[in-house]
């Protein structure tokens, strides 16, 4: 039965799954860019640090904490759709849900980092911040090459 509803609602979950995937990357990239602007030209307490704090705030739970929660749901009942994986020999896959796990992390990671932000206590460089914008980038690529080109 499971199987049945999974392989009928296939399109709408894939299309749920990839609008999902982008408001997130968008997240992704965004916040790490407002972390460099937020450490480099905002004193702690001051307007411009608290208005940093309520975008991030905002772009975390508002946006990306949903898009991210989606995003899982979506692709684990992709995962699970009868004829789309197989977990025998498809090991792209395992790979996809190696990088997204790296991507969930990440995403934690960003949590933790405005936390620090909201509580005046960064004592990171925006050089930092503005490395780890690459990180989502890389993943992107990665989980992009395993499930368009499926080389493994």
């Amino acid at each position: 039965m499971l199987e049945t509803v999974l392989a009928v609602a296939y399109p709408w979950t894939k299309t749920i799954h990839v609008v999902a995937i982008i408001t997130w990357m968008a997240g992704l990239f965004y916040l790490p860019r407002i972390y460099v602007y937020h450490a480099e030209r905002a004193e702690p307490g001051s307007h411009t640090s608290e208005t940093f704090k309520v975008m991030e705030e905002k772009l975390l739970r508002l946006i990306m904490n949903p898009s991210m929660i989606i995003a899982w749901i979506f692709g684990l009942a992709l995962a699970f759709t009868p004829g789309i994986v197989d977990w025998s020999r498809d090991y792209w896959f395992h790979a996809k849900l190696v990088m997204v796990l790296g991507m969930t992390w990440f995403h934690m990671a960003l949590a933790r980092w405005r936390r620090t932000f909201a509580a005046d206590a960064n004592v990171r460089a925006g050089r930092f911040y503005r490395l780890m914008n690459e990180v989502p980038t890389l993943l992107m690529l990665g989980i992009v090459i395993m499930v368009i080109a499926r080389p493994i």
